[in-house]
């Protein structure tokens, strides 16, 4: 897997290489360069399976991290692509054109995340929250404790037991009752 590595690097300025396990390689890319560079792999280079499509929200930084997971069946290698896009402005280029289950992904993390897929089939259409008018429920600063708080009413908690005691009581209610009472 090196000698592809080097190989591509020289056309896609790949960085942050690691080798994760032997059938296993994360890799960064420039996003302008992403989609060419999948592009590549799998009509040169033998990825011809797409596995997934994942998101990962650093606030801190103020980015999103996408990563393309592709799989070269013959080699029985898989090749994780990564790239950053800013959350002020979430926007990336559409795959949809080289796997068509991309769009349902990318449809997912419109909705999950706030970030478009320009061009993408069905983008805008509700995914799984339906009626959703809120923040994207998986940003990192979706206050999901406020939500709950402001959209459902309030109830009592139930009593909490001692699981020990709790089980005691379930199996031998009778020997419980006989020590409650002495």
């Amino acid at each position: 897997m090196k000698n592809l590595i080097d190989k591509v690097s020289k056309a896609f300025e790949l960085k942050d290489v690691v080798y994760q396990r032997s059938d296993l390689t994360f890799a960064t890319a420039n996003k302008e360069n992403v989609i060419s560079l999948v592009t590549h792999l799998r009509d040169y280079e033998g990825f011809s399976h797409f596995v997934l499509l994942s998101c990962v929200d650093w606030i801190e930084d103020n980015v999103f991290q996408l990563t393309y997971i592709l799989n070269n069946p013959t080699e029985k290698y898989d090749l994780a692509i990564r790239c950053m896009i800013d959350r002020e402005e979430a926007t990336m280029t559409s795959a949809h054109h080289l796997w068509k289950q991309i769009a349902t992904y990318q449809r997912e993390l419109k909705e999950m995340y706030g970030i478009d897929f320009p061009g993408s089939p069905r983008v805008n259409e509700s995914f799984i929250l339906e009626g959703w008018d809120d923040m994207p429920p998986m940003r990192r600063d979706f206050d999901t404790k406020q939500y709950s708080a402001d959209t459902f009413f309030p109830r009592e908690r139930p009593e909490t037991n001692d699981p020990t005691e709790h089980m005691k009581k379930q199996l031998h209610p009778k020997d419980w009752d006989e020590k409650r009472i002495k």
